[in-house]
């Protein structure tokens, strides 16, 4: 009997090629009925686990791994940051009295003056650390942020650019770009913010919906951690402004937000603005940004994070590449900016280029475009992977980031490179008869190791700006006064490092002479008498008053 022509039932076969997956459907049409006949065995189709441990070791992952090998080569080395002794004097005072300082304690030039800790929230972490781990944790967490932050940052580029080669070459180029700012610093929670706010207002520009009311809380966390909230505003307007029009000029185009979509980011940033009055010091702390960038320009001016990039040092060159690289892109690609990008590289780019301690802003706003710029690099093809050999490379860095983790007693080597660990035996075993006029970078480590000890000045600026102790300082540093500043504060001894020339010129003042000499500090000590005359109030009324 022939049989009619009917389409064969589709089957559905599972086929797996290099661990990916593909569900085809295959017809055919049959004159006559084909026998029966016993189904091939089906490949195995792998578990969560095995799943997890492909992902753990796929090229995407060890490209993850160099990125923070990186972060730890660049960053390993030392506790640059004079800031971290207060940060640490500050927690341990609220984790002992449950309160928050509002008048300074630590210097008798400024001491009793109003003060807010404005990052307070960021120091308690580092000294947990400490408690912990002693140096070896502080160290341990200020590498760890870093690395976290730019994992976040490689997350962004990759959903931005959908190539995970060209985002990590991004992300590479980035670490370089905001080395500046490595070491036990408080800023990092907030660039972790800044990575977080992007996350969530990428989801919002790709897919429409993203969870806006993580933001209020974040900006509140974020002003009670790190002054850098403000720069988190800078970049939230700049995304919703880039998409209040609509249109193309040349290879800029914009695209209109939705009337919902403009409504739910003016009412999350509204509500963000209202979360930075949640804190301890009220309005005051909300408009600290503010009297930095106007109340406080000599110290602006004479703190080395705040110059502007010299293209001479090697971090000048870099910054120098990135900007002919952008050029080029912009000449050759014919790649559309987007109006936003535009906004925040430029931001991204003044801020950078203007104070060195914002390269690492630059870098995060950057790197995005800059893996879209970079869409020429291969993709990635899991098809060629090479799980085995991940594996061995990815364990060959967590090697090299063991052993080469600095011990207690190489940190302790590091400190005393840079901060006058040499006399602490000294001053432990002397009684100072009177006041001490301290380099800037070792007051608040002097504090720290001696509880009862008062510095002259430390790196908290902006309350000695506020003294008028900071332009002293200054000149005294200029040989200007030198005589009528020190008989002014009623100085008795001078710390400083012996090539400084103040030192200089105190080892050839014969009022002065040499009490002790290391190989870091050098102290001076008044010969004779201090004059007769009073020292006038070291805080200008007026201050009192503005607070």
């Amino acid at each position: 009997m022939v049989g009619q022509l009917l389409p064969k039932k589709a089957e559905y076969t599972l086929h797996v090629m290099d661990g990916v997956y593909k569900t085809e459907v295959e017809t055919a049409t049959s004159e006559l009925p084909l026998p029966p006949s016993s189904p091939s065995p089906a490949a195995p189709i792998p578990g969560k686990w095995t799943m997890a441990v492909r992902r753990i070791i796929s090229f995407p992952a060890l490209l993850g791994a160099l990125l923070v090998t990186t972060v730890f080569a660049m960053g390993r080395n030392g506790l640059s940051d004079p800031d971290i002794w207060f940060h640490l004097l500050n927690a341990e005072y609220l984790v002992k009295t449950h309160k928050l300082p509002h008048v300074e304690m630590y210097s008798f030039t400024a001491g009793g003056s109003p003060w807010m800790n404005h990052e307070y929230l960021a120091e308690v972490p580092y000294y947990l650390a400490w408690r912990a781990f002693a140096l070896v944790g502080i160290k341990a967490l200020s590498l760890l942020l870093p690395a976290l932050i730019f994992l976040g940052l490689l997350y962004i580029c990759w959903k931005e650019s959908g190539n995970i080669k060209a985002s990590a070459l991004a992300c590479y180029f980035a670490v370089f770009l905001g080395v500046v700012t490595f070491g036990p610093r408080t800023i990092w929670f907030g660039y972790a913010y800044l990575v977080l706010l992007l996350i969530v207002l990428q989801r919002f520009r790709l897919q429409g919906k993203a969870p806006l009311w993580l933001l209020p809380p974040l900006f509140c966390l974020w002003i009670n951690t790190h002054g850098s909230w403000s720069l988190g505003l800078i970049v939230f307007g700049i995304i919703i402004a880039g998409g209040l029009i609509e249109g193309r000029w040349g290879r800029i185009e914009a695209v209109r937000w939705s009337t919902v979509q403009l409504r739910k980011l003016l009412l999350t940033m509204g509500a963000c603005i209202v979360a930075l009055f949640i804190n301890p010091y009220g309005y005051r702390l909300v408009f600290y940004p503010f009297d930095l960038a106007f109340r406080q320009k000599l110290n602006i001016a004479h703190v080395e994070e705040w110059v502007s990039v010299d293209f001479h040092s090697a971090r000048g060159k870099v910054v120098l590449i990135l900007l002919v690289g952008l050029i080029l892109a912009a000449l050759l690609s014919q790649y559309r900016w987007k109006l936003y990008e535009l906004g925040l590289v430029l931001f991204g780019l003044y801020s950078g280029m203007t104070y060195i301690r914002f390269l690492m802003l630059a870098a995060l706003l950057i790197a995005p475009l800059l893996a879209k710029l970079l869409r020429f690099v291969p993709p990635y093809r899991p098809e060629i992977d090479k799980p085995v050999l991940n594996a061995l490379l990815m364990a060959v860095m967590l090697a090299f980031i063991i052993r080469g983790f600095p011990s207690s007693a190489q940190m302790q080597q590091s400190i005393e490179k840079d901060y006058p660990a040499d006399i602490l035996p000294y001053l432990k075993s002397h009684e100072l008869s009177g006041r001490v006029l301290n380099f800037y970078s070792w007051g608040a480590y002097l504090c720290w190791n001696d509880r009862n000890f008062k510095d002259f000045i430390d790196s908290r600026a902006d309350i000695f700006v506020y003294a008028g102790v900071f332009k002293d300082y200054i000149d005294l540093l200029g040989l200007e006064n030198t005589t009528a500043i020190l008989d002014k504060y009623r100085i008795q001894y001078v710390l400083f490092r012996p090539k400084e020339l103040v030192s200089v010129l105190l080892r050839h003042d014969r009022n002065w002479k040499v009490v002790f000499s290391g190989p870091t500090s050098l102290m001076f000590e008044r010969v004779g008498d201090l004059p007769p005359t009073e020292v006038r109030k070291l805080v200008p009324p007026e201050t009192l008053k503005a607070w």
